[in-house]
């Protein structure tokens, strides 16, 4: 203990057994490897523990003295002789308190009870809360003693008959009203008011008024909406597209939600053009009688919506941005027939960009199979989350076939696609798209689309008005259509058919070109206006263009892309649908001219780029839900396409069926299958067919021994293709000579080989 100090020697001597151990110790090692103690070591104070006992006491004492009070106040009589509940000491003390008080001697009791409170809370006698306490006390005592006193009385009067403030308040009113006035004294109040509610909350004067700012301007904007919206907030809820709102009953709707059902007009994707003049329908001796409306199943719509789950999903979104540092806003929410769309108002600087990489994060906290981000939506300061519904409602063909949107629109290519996510009808103009390319995965609802497209049509249009040519090499999808009197010919199943049948179209978009010159028109409709033969708009439907593409892919292509790019003038218009969205199916060329597309649900997003240019499809339900992308729009529109059942279609085919179809009718039908089995007849040549016709015009004679020594081939095989091009116009009959003439030369031969139509 030599080497110790005298503060350390004090530690050693009046510390506790557990610190003379460690210090010992410590000491030991020090003096066994010869080191030398450090010279200040400090003493750690220990403060002496409070006597909670007696705290607790006094605490308890003051609970007890405001409950007394505060019972005192409930049960006096007003009669000082009448004491039996509270005695006569209770008598006295309400009596005190009335004449120190006044009007607010219930102050006294509630002040006692709050100050036994916090200082079980706090553990200590005072602080600053109940300083702020007091001072706002003060002023509640300063103003009634101002303000609340009888009329007639001065303030000391009024004090001293227990009125007003009392004798504490009258003093204090006396007091600041002779030294600072009226006007100052009010200033004070509110200064005091603000330093007792800063103590009170515990923050700052700056802070304080701050949230009072805030606070009011909640309060004006709560107020605003109960006023201006008080009439749409407690109204009974509207429907939306007919569904039944299930909500439970609420105290008090909030007015962050503001759930749109069916609120905004109906969208039409595609403006009618300046100059479509309908045509007029023939009226003869069998006058085409379209078919009604009740042919079609009529689907109740059991679409049901929960506020309380819609509220929730709300506080859920918002949090989760929250979370990750964003402030967010849901200003508006649409409920669809698919998806619920969540409007949110982002915070001023926070990047759109950043909200797309919330998706994954956002389904998780939502628990959704797959929600959908349109950021911004177009039209809107506001980005859109799409949330499936529980329960995808289908939407019926009959349903937007009677809605005045499709009843009123004047072009006989009018289309029904469907509701959008606010459950408004959707209907489109074929000739204003001017070609639809239709794409999707197995069971996504691409053929119930393309079937209520032709319906569509079929209701709006007679026979002369409008015909078909519907390809389908599945066999199964559109050759229940067959029999009706819009089809030029029956429905083709056979690919190598099929595009023959695209070269025929080339060839008669070509005759009506020739017509309109003649005629010095640009277009169908100038041409109807002027002549009583009136040409019929033709709508090519394919359903499956990936089947002809593996059985002529470049036959295909440059017919589709010709016309394409050349048939609309002429009448004539695409509808493409495809199952398998590849750029072997879906190639460069035919997307460039088709501008108009509908997608289905997919499986990756390169298929979605692959149909719309853009993400968006790989996040679809399924059943019906797509993705409508018309010419000239900002960004695809979710639809719910529209559904028609086998039966339906079996119907409405039966009663088309029924119809009486004219003479020309007939004599048209008639020369279009004539036309198609003559190239089908010219198609089944020999492979050795062009080959053998580059031999003759490279040589400039024709005979079949020439045949049979340049390719090779034998007597009968070569005699074969001289007869093909002598009926195809390619040689002459054989003259006196025995001798053929080649009538074509290269540059024909040329236009021969790119065109392949004779």
């Amino acid at each position: 203990m030599l080497g110790t100090t005298v503060p350390q020697f004090y530690w050693f001597i009046n510390g506790s057994e557990q610190e003379k151990d460690l210090y010992g110790d410590s000491l030991n090692l020090f003096k066994e490897g010869g080191a030398s103690l450090p010279k200040a070591v400090k003493k750690k104070k220990i403060a002496p523990p409070q006597k909670k006992p007696r705290i607790d006491l006094h605490a308890t004492l003051l609970l007890g003295v405001g409950l007394f009070l505060g019972v005192s106040l409930l049960y006096y009589s007003g009669k000082p002789d009448d004491n039996e509940i509270i005695g006569f000491l209770g008598t006295y003390l309400v009596l005190g308190m009335e004449s120190l008080f006044g009007s607010l001697s219930v102050l006294l009791p509630g002040f006692l009870v709050l100050w036994s409170l916090d200082i079980f809370r706090s553990r200590a006698y005072w602080t600053s809360k109940m300083t702020g306490l007091a001072i706002i006390s003060s002023v509640f005592l300063l103003y009634f003693a101002l303000y609340r006193a009888p009329q007639g009385l001065e303030i000391w009067e009024a004090a001293r008959l227990g009125l007003g403030g009392g004798v504490i308040g009258g003093t204090f009113a006396i007091i600041l009203t002779s030294l600072t006035g009226r006007l100052g004294t009010n200033l004070l109040m509110v200064l005091a008011l603000l330093m007792g509610g800063a103590l009170l909350v515990n923050r700052s004067l700056k802070e304080m008024i701050q949230s009072l700012r805030i606070w009011s301007k909640k309060a004006l904007a709560y107020l605003d909406k109960l006023i201006f919206y008080e009439e749409e907030m407690t109204a009974p809820e509207p429907i939306i597209l007919g569904a039944k709102a299930k909500v439970e009953p609420e105290p008090e709707p909030e007015p962050i939600l503001n759930v749109h059902e069916a609120k905004a007009p109906p969208v039409k994707i595609v403006e009618e053009s300046l100059y479509v003049p309908r045509i007029p329908k023939k009226v003869g001796h069998n006058e085409y009688i379209r078919p009604s409306l009740d042919l079609l199943s009529t689907l109740e719509n059991g679409r049901v919506f929960n506020k309380n789950d819609i509220k929730v999903s709300i506080k859920t979104l918002e949090d989760t941005f929250v979370n990750f540092g964003m402030k967010i806003k849901v200003n508006q929410v649409s409920c669809g027939p698919t998806v619920t769309r969540y409007e949110l108002q982002p915070a001023p600087g926070i990047k759109v960009s950043k909200i797309l990489s919330l998706t994954d994060d956002l389904q998780l906290s939502l628990a959704a199979k797959a929600i959908r981000i349109e950021a911004p939506i177009p039209g809107k300061s506001a980005v859109g989350i799409e949330v499936p519904n529980e329960k995808i409602t289908p939407v019926g063909l009959k349903n937007i076939l009677s809605s005045n949107l499709y009843e009123n629109a004047a072009h006989n290519l009018t289309i029904a696609l469907g509701e959008d996510i606010s459950g408004n009808p959707v209907v489109a103009n074929l000739a204003e798209m001017p070609h639809l390319l239709v794409a999707g995965s197995t069971g996504s609802g691409k053929s119930v689309c393309l079937n209520s497209i032709i319906l569509s049509l079929l209701f709006k249009a007679s026979p002369e008005e409008l015909r078909l040519v519907l390809i389908d090499p599945k066999m199964v999808e559109l050759t229940m259509f067959n029999g009706i009197p819009h089809l030029m010919a029956p429905v083709i199943t056979d690919a190598k058919k099929a595009a023959m049948v695209l070269r025929w179209m080339l060839s008669e978009m070509e005759k009506r070109y020739k017509r309109f010159s003649e005629n010095g028109v640009r277009d169908i409709y100038r041409y109807n206006e002027i002549n009583l033969e009136r040409l019929p708009f033709i709508v090519i439907m394919i359903d499956e263009l990936a089947d002809l593409m593996m059985v002529a892919p470049v036959e295909v292509e440059d017919a589709i892309c010709r016309l394409a790019q050349m048939a609309r003038a002429a009448g004539i218009h695409l509808v493409v649908a495809t199952q398998r969205p590849s750029v072997d199916v879906v190639t460069g060329i035919i997307k460039a001219n088709i501008p108009s597309r509908i997608a289905f649900a997919v499986s990756s997003q390169t298929d979605s780029r692959t149909i719309l240019d853009t993400g968006g499809a790989e996040k679809l339900l399924g059943r019906g839900d797509m993705l409508f992308f018309p010419v000239g729009a900002a960004k695809p529109i979710r639809i719910q396409g529209a559904y028609v059942s086998d039966n339906d279609l079996e119907r409405v085919v039966e009663y088309l069926k029924s119809q009486n179809r004219d003479k020309d009718t007939v004599a048209e039908a008639a020369e279009w299958e004539s036309s198609i089995e003559h190239m089908n007849e010219m198609e089944s040549e020999d492979e050795l067919f062009w080959e053998a016709v580059k031999v003759f015009v490279e040589n400039q004679k024709a005979s079949v021994s020439m045949l049979q020594r340049k390719l090779r081939v034998g007597y009968a095989r070569a005699a074969r293709l001289v007869d093909i091009m002598e009926e195809r116009g390619i040689v002459s009959e054989v003259d006196v000579n025995r001798r053929r003439e080649v009538l074509i030369n290269e540059e024909q031969l040329k236009q021969l080989l790119s065109r392949q139509i004779m």
